[in-house]
C-alpha cells in the first residue's frame, strides 16, 4: 500500500466498456470544441503527468493526442540533460518548451522528475528536496499568475497492481519494450517511491496548480477521470478569466477627479539616483590608458572563464542617450565574437507575446563559457510596461519577485551576472538629444518615443528607484553608473565586469571545460 494520500487511488474502481463507449463521443466533442476556443484564448494549458511506472502516463497522453487536434498540442518528456541543456540553468529546457497561449502542452517526466528520484535514491536530504519543491511552486505560480492553466495528474497503482501491470506489459511482445530494468528497480523501492511522492504532492498541490490523484489500474476509468477533469478545468478557467477581465475593466473606469496629496514626510524624499555624484569624469589620457588596460584584462579573464565553463550575463539599462551602446561596444571589442552575443530588446514579437514575458530572456541564455549582453532586458516589465501602462499594477509589482528568482537561477548555474543602470541628468540628456539631431549618422537614434519618454522623467525615475531597491540582491546587485561622462561610464562598467570575473574565478579554481 502507498501512504494515506494514495488510499483513495487504490480502491480498484472500474468502468465497463459499454459505459466508456457511451460517454466517449460527447466527451470527445466537448474537448475538441474547447480546443478550438483555446486557439484564441489568452492563456496556455499545461498538463503534467506524474506517477508510478506502468500507471498509464504515456497511454493517457497518447489518447489525448488521438482525441484532440495534435496541431495545437505539444508533448514533452525529459531524461538526463543533454550537453546543451547542462550548460544552462536547470529550468532553461522547461521554459524553452512551454506552450504558447492557445495551445496545450503535455509534460511527462517534467520538473518533478529530479527531486523525486534524487530523494528516492537518497542523493538529497528531505530538506534539500523541499528546497527543490519550493522552486517548483514558485515556477508554477509564476506561470499561473500570467494566466496559465496548470492541471497535474498523479497516476497511481498499488504495489500489487504495479507488479501485475509490469508483468502484463512484459509478457506481450508488442509492449515488452516498455518495461525496463529501471521500472523493476523502482518497483522494489515502492515504499520509498510512494513516501517521496506523497511528500512531493502535499508540498506542491496548491490552488493555482492542484494535483489530481488518478487510479491507474483500469485504463477506461483512468482515461475517463483524466479527460473529464481536464475538460472541467478548462471550462472553469475560461469562466474565471472572463470574470477577472470584467473586474479589471471595472477598475479601469476613471474615478472622480481628485487631487492626490502626499504626506509632508514624503514630499522631499531623496532618490537613489539623486545621491550619485554626476560630476565624475576622466581626462582623455587617463581614459585611454585605463580603457586599454581593462580591455586587456577582460579578454584574459574571459578566456579563463571559458576554459572553466563559466558564462557571463551582462544587463544594460539606462536613460535614452545614456551611452549603453557605446559602453557595450567597448566590451565586445575585448571579446572573441564567436563567444559573445548582444541581445537588443525591443517590443516583443507576436511569438514572444504568446508566451510569459520571461520566456524570451530564458531562451537567449547561452551555453557555458559564452558572454550574453542584454541591451535592455527583463526589467522592461517594471520600467516601460509599468510607466506606459502596458501591464497591470499587480503584474509589475509581482515581477520583482519573479525577476529575483530568475536571476538567482542564473547565478546558481555558475554564471557571472552584472547589471548596470547608466544614469545621466535630464540636462545632459537634452544636450545629447540636440547633438544627435545635428549629426547625420546619429539622427536615426533620435525618435519621437525618446521625446515622449523624456516627458515622463519623474515617473521613470520613481520606477528605477523601486527597481533598484527591490532587485539589488546580494547575488545580483545593481551597479549604478554615473554616465554624464561617457569615459567614466565605460571604464566603470569594464572594471565592474573584470572584478566580478576575478572574484568568480577565485571561487572556482578548478573546473571542467564546457561548451
Amino acid at each position: 500500500m502507498g501512504g494515506a494520500v494514495f488510499e483513495a487511488a487504490e480502491l480498484g474502481r472500474k468502468i465497463s466498456r459499454e459505459e466508456f463507449d457511451a460517454m466517449a463521443p460527447a466527451l470527445r466533442t466537448d474537448l475538441l470544441d474547447l480546443q478550438q476556443q483555446l486557439r484564441t484564448a489568452d492563456f496556455p494549458v499545461i498538463v503534467i503527468f506524474g506517477g508510478v511506472d506502468g500507471a498509464g502516463k504515456n497511454e493517457t497522453a497518447n489518447l489525448l493526442n488521438e482525441w484532440m487536434d495534435p496541431r495545437w498540442m505539444v508533448t514533452r518528456a525529459y531524461g538526463r540533460p543533454s550537453d546543451e541543456e547542462a550548460d544552462r540553468p536547470e529550468y532553461w529546457r522547461f521554459w524553452r518548451d512551454l506552450p504558447p497561449k492557445g495551445k496545450i502542452g503535455m509534460f511527462l517526466s517534467s520538473w518533478y522528475h529530479r527531486p523525486l528520484l534524487d530523494r528516492v535514491h537518497e542523493e538529497i536530504s528531505v530538506a534539500e528536496m523541499d528546497e527543490l519543491l519550493d522552486r517548483i511552486v514558485h515556477f508554477e505560480k509564476t506561470l499561473a499568475d500570467e494566466g496559465a492553466l496548470i492541471v497535474k495528474f498523479w497516476m497511481h497503482l498499488s504495489e500489487k497492481a504495479q507488479k501485475r501491470r509490469l508483468k502484463k506489459l512484459e509478457d506481450d511482445p508488442l509492449t515488452a519494450w516498455q518495461v525496463t530494468a529501471t521500472d523493476w528497480q523502482h518497483w522494489k523501492m515502492y515504499g520509498k517511491f510512494t513516501a517521496a511522492a506523497e511528500r512531493m504532492i502535499m508540498h506542491t498541490s496548491k490552488g493555482h496548480a492542484h494535483w489530481h490523484l488518478v487510479e491507474g489500474a483500469d485504463p477506461r476509468y483512468r482515461s475517463a477521470v483524466v479527460l473529464n477533469t481536464l475538460k472541467d478545468a478548462i471550462v472553469r478557467h475560461f469562466e474565471e478569466r472572463g470574470a477577472a477581465q470584467k473586474v479589471a475593466a471595472e477598475l479601469k473606469r476613471p474615478a472622480p477627479a481628485r487631487k492626490a496629496e502626499k504626506p509632508k514626510a514624503l514630499l522631499a524624499q531623496p532618490s537613489i539616483l539623486s545621491s550619485l555624484d554626476m560630476t565624475r569624469s576622466l581626462d582623455g589620457d587617463d581614459y585611454n590608458r585605463q580603457l586599454q588596460e581593462l580591455r586587456g584584462s577582460l579578454s584574459l579573464l574571459h578566456r579563463k572563464a571559458k576554459e572553466r565553463g563559466m558564462s557571463t550575463v551582462l544587463v544594460f539599462e539606462g536613460w535614452d542617450a545614456a551611452g549603453k551602446g557605446g559602453t557595450i561596444r567597448r566590451m565586445t571589442n575585448a571579446l572573441n565574437a564567436r563567444d559573445c552575443q548582444v541581445i537588443p530588446i525591443a517590443a516583443p514579437t507576436e511569438e514572444e507575446r504568446a508566451q510569459h514575458y520571461l520566456w524570451r530572456f530564458w531562451r537567449h541564455l547561452s551555453r557555458a563559457g559564452r558572454v550574453t549582453i542584454f541591451d535592455r532586458s527583463w526589467y522592461g516589465r517594471v520600467l516601460v510596461e509599468r510607466v506606459e501602462g502596458f501591464c497591470s499594477e499587480a503584474a509589475w509589482r509581482r515581477a520583482y519577485g519573479e525577476i529575483n528568482d530568475f536571476e538567482e537561477q542564473i547565478v546558481e548555474a555558475g554564471h557571472v551576472l552584472c547589471k548596470f543602470w547608466l544614469h545621466i541628468t535630464a540636462e545632459e540628456q537634452l544636450a545629447r538629444f540636440s547633438q544627435r539631431g545635428e549629426i547625420e549618422y546619429k539622427k536615426w537614434k533620435l525618435t519621437d518615443e525618446d521625446w515622449r519618454n523624456r516627458e515622463k522623467w519623474d515617473l521613470y525615475e520613481a520606477a528605477v528607484n523601486d527597481m533598484v531597491e527591490k532587485t539589488s540582491t546580494s547575488i545580483a546587485p545593481w551597479t549604478l553608473v554615473e554616465a554624464n561622462s561617457k569615459a567614466w561610464a565605460r571604464v566603470k562598467a569594464l572594471r565592474t565586469v573584470c572584478d566580478a570575473l576575478e572574484a568568480a574565478l577565485r571561487k572556482r579554481k578548478t573546473g571542467t571545460p564546457k561548451g
